[in-house]
């Protein structure tokens, strides 16, 4: 069984498609209204720490890195059990990971959807 996760910017409309739409970010998306981002869950225990995010600032050369760090951080508890709520849900149909960040193959998100994909 292949699991279904996407990775989309929370900016986007929402597509039939989408299935569960979580936001993985620690911080709710600039000018975005709570009710116009049709989300299922916001899962900001899977976000990145907060001195991770400002050490990254998405640099595409620290990306390697930051995977490496991000991947340590989601084995701790808190975010640990944050991940096997996403692989439930993912297990129950599509699941659309979303981010505000601009270059999604950068983002958390993209980390996360390829973890997801590999242990499910």
């Amino acid at each position: 069984m292949s699991t279904d996760i996407r990775v989309r910017r929370v900016y986007d409309n929402a597509s039939p498609g989408d299935g569960a739409r979580v936001l993985v970010d620690r911080v709710w998306p600039r000018g975005l209204r709570k009710d116009a981002a049709r989300l299922d869950d916001w899962a900001k225990d899977v976000a990145p720490s907060t001195g991770l995010r400002t050490w990254y600032r998405h640099d595409p050369a620290k990306f390697g890195e930051f995977r490496r760090r991000y991947t340590a951080e989601l084995a701790g508890p808190g975010p640990r059990e944050a991940l096997g709520r996403l692989r439930a849900l993912a297990a129950d149909g599509p699941v659309t990971l979303l981010t505000a960040t601009k270059d999604l193959s950068l983002s958390q998100a993209a980390v996360l959807a390829e973890l997801l994909r590999e242990t499910s």
